[in-house]
């Protein structure tokens, strides 16, 4: 397979999932979005992860960052079972492949991530990502896909709140809402679920982007489109990561998913130094 299959293109995206618009899209609005998604920078880290894949290809991308992670409370995790690892999701991209590395080289590259089908386009992760429509309905062969997943002895990586976190009220930095989805996914596989904490956040460009958007009323998440720049930004950081103890599936209780999801974030938050 060639090189250029694996590269991002934000043209040949608004071709294919906006087809409908995409003629009446002036030729400088794709170029300033190119720009604005770091198009280019991400197809050089594309170049550099060549034929790694997995947790071989997120490891790529934290070296080429100089990005270092630690992990504290690993030692929580019983050596048998079957896991839903929930954590926040403070950065929207490098949170998500420093879980991987971690989490991967734990259980030799036996993990799955639920995450947004966008990423799909990233190939070399391929083979961990599991995709979720975030924008329309998800297919009957995606459900199934993640029903065989969560019935498998994959270990199972998900953010509950979907979205990366936001800046509160109080001011602090924090998850929007868990959907429920991590505590009847845990009921319905007999997974206990390991609560992770992940201490990182983005640039405060990024949350003022994402307040002023919502108090025009905006719903679109146009703040998402400066990810990848919080990416680039992060070169050099140091991340760690809390690990808790697990909690029993059979602690959960169906009717009462949405509250116990809540519960669950807040389990969270409380392993944050």
């Amino acid at each position: 397979m060639s090189n250029e299959e694996f590269r991002i293109d934000i043209d040949r995206v608004l071709r294919t999932r906006a087809a409908r618009y995409y003629k009446f899209i002036p030729r400088l609005a794709v170029r300033w979005l190119e720009r604005l998604v770091c198009q280019d920078q991400l197809n050089e880290l594309l170049d550099k992860i060549g034929d790694k894949r997995d947790v071989d290809a997120a490891d790529v991308v934290l070296q080429e960052l100089n990005i270092t992670v630690d992990s504290q409370g690993m030692e929580n995790i019983p050596q048998q079972g079957r896991f839903i690892f929930a954590s926040n999701h403070p950065l929207g991209g490098l949170d998500g492949l420093a879980l991987i590395s971690i989490f991967g080289h734990h259980y030799d590259g036996n993990i799955r991530f639920l995450v947004n089908d966008l990423l799909m386009s990233v190939r070399p992760l391929r083979g961990i990502f599991l995709p979720v429509n975030k924008f329309g309905r998800q297919s009957r062969q995606g459900v199934s896909l993640i029903e065989k997943e969560y019935a498998s002895d994959h270990q199972m990586l998900t953010f509950p709140a979907g979205l990366c976190s936001r800046r509160q009220p109080d001011g602090s930095i924090a998850d929007l809402r868990w959907h429920k989805f991590v505590i009847t996914s845990a009921i319905q596989h007999h997974r206990d679920v390991v609560p992770v904490y992940f201490d990182g956040q983005n640039s405060s460009h990024f949350y003022r982007m994402a307040q002023w958007r919502k108090r025009l009323g905006i719903k679109a998440n146009l703040e998402q489109a400066l990810l990848p720049g919080e990416v680039f930004k992060s070169r050099g950081a140091h991340y760690t990561v809390h690990v808790g103890r697990p909690i029993s599936w059979q602690k959960f209780d169906t009717q009462q998913a949405a509250r116990q999801a809540a519960t669950l974030r807040d389990i969270v938050y409380h392993l944050q130094p």
